[in-house]
């Protein structure tokens, strides 16, 4: 009966606000059309006289016509994310843009003004004039589900309070529970997540809570509300999002409207270097090796191997015909130059003593050999140099390609991506470059064929050789000279539009000549910094950080070098072999003294029946691990079903439709082993099961435990745990991880004996 006036209140809500958000959307078409109206009359009139006012004027009205039909434009999804009712019986909707209604009455207010601010900084402990904040979730112009944040109920209606999903309403229900004790539970989550959300900009802070406490969203509205009391600093320079998954990114993706889009980039470990979008995971042995900072030496290794000088054997390095012992002959023009062993070896060390990148520091390498060829061509052919001569030679040398071959095969120029594919590929390099930091196990570990796809543990290996290699910057530094020029013309231009048009409170030369620069369309903070390995975030926020490798918080550390993180994790969850023991260890490298933690310890989304059995596990697998309490009781009692394994094909799918019928319009979810995924899926084929951003848009999703980190579902079957025990050194943590991933009901389908870790289902 319960269940039931749920999903009617759920369903009267969602008819409400889609009423209001397709009124809006009618409102934005409109303002739209006439936008894109008044532009094509603009670009029509052309320019009277010709004049240079005349043009100036023309550009500034068609600029900013152009700008607010890109505005309009890109609104389109998102439009409006939320509603606050106030003290004052007051409702009012937040969106990504302003609109008025046709009588000038204000229905959608910009989520950047002032009046929007109680939206993001509202919180249990001081929520200023509100009485109810509600998230809309939206696909395209349809409202697809609420959630209600409550945050005085005695303040509201009896309808209004049948009227509340999600969280809020769950709360409603503990606040109404007849003893003492769910009304100070209530209380305590307040109090923590309140003191989440304020806790200053500078340091680290470190949110350490088990299941079902509330660590993300609260790390969420802590930076929704950062961005308002630290606005100018973090438009700037962006918040970093770091997730376990794409899936977990498309999980959490609705609260970030509450950031704004543009200031937001969402990202796995595995997306951290641009341009490689790493997936596929390593076996725990080579986790473990990747994610030591040992790999630091290793990789400057395979960097200082790749320096080489001719050794007392035979080169070989343009032909047989014209090959030295103890230097470097390259034949130009029928004639045999020639570099000696210890010129080479000189070359090398004068390019090593700048301690400059490797590619950087190759042109003093090049330049040093070029001058040896340059004086032994000289000298062949009796011609004395002067400055100038020695300059033209040394030119015409490099444009050889002879003489290019030879000298790229002593210093070659490198990418981060052929250094650490040649090294993995390759167990010569490998061992050279590890010398006595890796034994020949670990070697073993990390060997892979060559052109294997890129793992997430390779991608902190490929930042830290892009930092070893760096970039020959010539060309670089001549085409920003001369983009510095013309810019300066761009902006001297737009200023002289402003000023004439008498406009320039309205708009800014620098933006008007960024439109310029891009065609038209200005790129987002989110667009530059995801583009630019070396951007600098004002914030950057780490979920399921305990998975993090040593080696991938230095990664995470290069982009936010005023070290104002928001770490969110549970390190008894760590799954990964090359994870999180503890948060010092990690973090003490970087912010000894500087950071702090705060606990979150009451769970309000596992039943207390499902976190009885969950606490076996913990304290099982990590005993100096303290579970999270449970604030409510389940509907159903946890089990566990004995199936053989001739029995799965026809067992696993009726069980699946009969959660599927108790939950309703929830979403049930399959934990398999690692090894069994692909096995299990194919017997559930209508469910989702690969790892994409939609994949939690079905009924139905069987996915391995390590995709299903940071998610929850309202019903869980977990296949094999005897399985998820063994499959790597962080098996008992990741079975920990599975029966938490139910809010409502829980079933564990075994093929031997029942785990001694889960005697309680027995």
């Amino acid at each position: 009966m319960e269940r039931r006036a749920s999903e009617t209140a759920r369903t009267e809500a969602l008819r409400a606000e889609q009423a209001h958000v397709s009124m809006l959307y009618d409102r934005l078409d409109t303002v739209r059309e006439r936008a894109e109206r008044a532009l094509g009359e603009e670009y029509a009139r052309g320019t009277p006289g010709g004049t240079h006012q005349a043009r100036f004027e023309r550009d500034v009205s068609s600029h900013e016509y152009a700008r607010r039909v890109t505005q309009l434009s890109g609104v389109e999804r998102g439009l409006c994310f939320g509603r606050v009712d106030d003290t004052g019986g007051d409702t009012y909707y937040i969106g990504r843009v302003g609109l008025r209604d046709a009588h000038d009455e204000l229905v959608l207010i910009d989520w950047r003004a002032p009046a929007a601010r109680p939206f993001y900084t509202a919180t249990p402990g001081d929520p200023g004039p509100l009485v109810r904040r509600r998230h809309l979730h939206t696909r395209g112009r349809t409202v697809v589900d609420l959630d209600d944040e409550v945050f005085d109920l005695a303040r509201m209606s009896e309808p209004d309070r049948r009227t509340l999903v999600g969280e809020a309403a769950l709360m409603a229900a503990l606040r109404r529970g007849r003893t003492g004790r769910m009304g100070d539970v209530v209380a305590t989550i307040q109090t923590e997540q309140d003191q989440v959300i304020r806790s200053g900009l500078p340091g680290a802070l470190v949110v350490q809570g088990g299941p079902g406490t509330g660590k993300t969203v609260a790390a969420l509205h802590r930076a929704a509300y950062l961005l308002y009391a630290h606005r100018e600093t973090l438009q700037r320079r962006g918040v970093l999002v770091v997730g376990p998954n794409a899936l977990y990114l498309r999980y959490i993706g609705h609260v970030l409207p509450s950031l704004g889009e543009t200031d937001v980039v969402l990202t796995t470990a595995g997306e951290l270097y641009p341009g490689v979008r790493a997936t596929a995971s390593d076996e725990p042995g080579a986790a473990a090796v990747k994610g030591d900072l040992r790999m630091v030496e290793v990789i400057k290794g395979a960097v200082r191997d790749r320096q080489r000088v001719p050794s007392g054997d035979l080169e070989v390095l343009i032909d047989v015909k014209t090959s030295l012992r103890d230097g470097v002959e390259v034949v130009v023009e029928r004639m045999a130059l020639r570099v000696d062993h210890a010129t080479c070896v000189r070359a090398r060390e004068r390019a090593r003593a700048v301690r400059g990148p490797h590619n950087v520091a190759r042109k003093l390498f090049v330049d040093s050999a070029l001058t040896a060829l340059a004086l032994d061509e000289a000298r062949q052919l009796d011609q004395p140099l002067d400055e100038e001569d020695l300059r033209y030679a040394k030119a015409a040398l490099w444009r050889m390609a002879s003489v290019r071959t030879a000298l790229n095969d002593l210093w070659p120029p490198l990418t981060p991506e052929r250094l650490v594919a040649e090294l993995l590929a390759d167990p010569g390099l490998l061992a050279s470059a590890a010398g006595s930091h890796l034994g020949p196990g670990e070697l073993a570990a990390l060997a892979r064929p060559a052109g294997a796809p890129w793992t997430t543990g390779d991608v902190p290996l490929l930042d830290e050789a892009a930092e070893l290699l760096g970039e020959d910057s010539s060309a670089a530094r001549a085409a920003e000279r001369a983009a510095r020029r013309a810019r300066r013309d761009d902006e001297l231009y737009a200023q002289g539009v402003l000023e004439i048009a008498d406009v320039t409170e309205m708009l800014d030369a620098r933006a008007l000549a960024d439109r310029h620069d891009s065609g038209g369309t200005a790129l987002t903070t989110a667009e530059r910094a995801a583009r630019d390995r070396h951007w600098v975030y004002g914030h950057v926020i780490v979920d399921e950080a305990q998975e993090l490798s040593a080696m991938a918080w230095r990664t995470v550390m290069r982009r936010i070098p005023t070290r104002s993180l928001t770490v969110v994790g549970d390190v008894a969850q760590t799954g990964s072999a090359a994870g999180a023991r503890s948060w010092g260890e990690m973090l003490d490298p970087y912010l000894k003294g500087r950071w702090r933690e705060a606990r979150l310890l009451v769970n309000y989304r596992t039943p207390a029946e499902i976190m009885e059995v969950a606490a076996d596990v913990l304290k099982a697998v990590a005993p100096d691990q303290e579970p999270p309490t449970s604030v409510r009781d389940g509907e159903a009692p946890p089990r566990a079903l004995r199936v053989r394994r001739a029995d799965l094909p026809r067992a696993l799918p009726e069980l699946v439709m009969s959660e599927l019928a108790e939950v309703g319009e929830g979403r049930t979810a399959v934990l398999t082993p690692d090894a069994r995924h692909r096995e299990i899926a194919a017997l559930v084929p209508d469910a989702a099961s690969a790892l994409t951003a939609d994949a939690l848009d079905s009924p139905a999703v069987v996915l391995t435990v390590t995709q299903s980190k940071g998610l929850e579902f309202d019903s869980v079957v977990v296949v094999a745990p005897e399985e998820i025990l063994t499959q790597s050194p962080k098996g008992g943590q990741d079975l920990y991880v599975a029966i938490t991933r139910a809010t409502r009901r829980l079933t564990v389908i075994h093929e031997g004996e029942l785990p001694s870790v889960l005697a309680r289902l027995a």
